[in-house]
């Protein structure tokens, strides 16, 4: 039988639900830029630069960068993105109690091109389906009052 979350962690799932939904679309985005962008340096050549002689945004030939490496950019964003993404995996993951392989394909969704997308959707479909049949439970119970 597979371990259901603990009864005092119950309250903390949405929040945890929220976050994660919020860091994996961001680093969902932010993969999918940086794709780009290394599709662009590595097909073409080239590297997006901020604020240079080419304007507000132009592609330079890569090397050739003399104001912002937007490139480098958005590499370092993806990164501390990640790091929130698996933040917010491993919090979720642990108040709802899941087997540990569930937790690394949360995470490849940061590392595979849509892929967090797709984990997203059903992650939140999993855990909106046990916080709905919880709250059911509750409603169902009452509760003892002591005096």
């Amino acid at each position: 039988m597979p371990l259901q979350p603990k009864r005092t962690d119950v309250p903390k799932i949405p929040g945890a639900l929220r976050l994660y939904q919020v860091a994996s679309v961001i680093t969902g985005v932010m993969l999918l830029l940086l794709c780009a962008e290394m599709l662009v340096k590595y097909t073409f050549g080239h590297e997006l630069e901020l604020g240079g002689p080419g304007g507000l945004l132009a592609f330079v030939p890569a090397g050739t960068v003399e104001a912002v490496n937007l490139s480098t950019g958005i590499l370092i964003a993806h990164g501390w993105f990640y790091v929130l993404y698996l933040f917010s995996d491993f919090r979720l993951w642990s108040l709802m109690r899941w087997p540990f392989s569930r937790f690394v394909l949360i995470a490849l969704g940061g590392v595979v091109p849509t892929l967090s997308f797709f984990v997203e959707v059903r992650v939140v479909r999993d855990v909106r389906q046990f916080l709905a049949a919880h709250t059911a439970d509750a409603v169902a119970q009452p509760v003892e009052v002591r005096s």
